[in-house]
């Protein structure tokens, strides 16, 4: 029987580089699984519908989370962004180790929900690095970029409700950390319990 799942909550400011570091560790750890979020906002260029997110209407999303369907789910920027249920808890009771990415809110729902989850919360060097990676991205007006920035500046002072700080100032050393992290999670006795048993009835 296998030991039950992990699920790791990662959070972080727009613009301080979540995807980026994702899509780094997902290439260097495969055997993690990705939930991917389901949002009403629309796509960015380069983002593939199932793959960086799950792009609906709103309507659809509404329905999902009349039907219970959502895990969690917060409006952010003017647009829905939520966890689809069924593929997160069908992962998890096969002991496989799934990443989640949330922003702040929903991070607090979720480990309210699932009190052993591990949360990482991704950082910007600093305020000004955010506002320089925004601003590069050329796909928000100025507006957009100046709410996205009260937001970050608000979303850090949670930082402290999460388990680990990541600074994501190289890409590189902000994925190895990330991993570390989950490794070292893993290989908690408490998450081990199922092979500590079988070790003991196998002596």
């Amino acid at each position: 029987m296998p030991n039950k799942g992990m699920l790791v909550v990662l959070s972080g400011p727009s613009g301080s580089g979540k995807d980026t570091v994702l899509s780094e560790i997902f290439c260097k750890a495969p055997e993690l699984k990705k939930s991917v979020s389901m949002t009403t906002r629309k796509p960015r260029e380069g983002e593939i519908d199932g793959v960086d997110y799950i792009f609906v209407d709103e309507s659809v999303f509404t329905d999902a989370v009349s039907d219970g369907k959502m895990l969690e789910y917060a409006r952010y920027g003017g647009n829905y962004y939520g966890t689809p249920k069924e593929r997160v808890d069908s992962w998890l009771s096969e002991g496989l180790t799934v990443i989640l990415k949330i922003d702040v809110q929903g991070g607090e729902n979720i480990r309210r929900l699932y009190p052993d989850a591990v949360s990482i919360f991704i950082t910007p060097p600093s305020m000004s690095v955010l506002e320089k990676r925004l601003r590069r991205r050329g796909s928000e007006a100025e507006e957009e970029v100046r709410k996205r920035l009260a937001i970050a500046l608000d979303e850090l002072k949670s930082i402290s409700d999460y388990d680990y700080m990541v600074i994501n100032d190289s890409l590189e050393d902000a994925v190895d950390d990330v991993i570390t992290i989950i490794k070292a999670e893993q290989l908690k006795v408490t998450r081990r319990k199922n092979y500590l048993s079988e070790v003991i009835e196998n002596v």
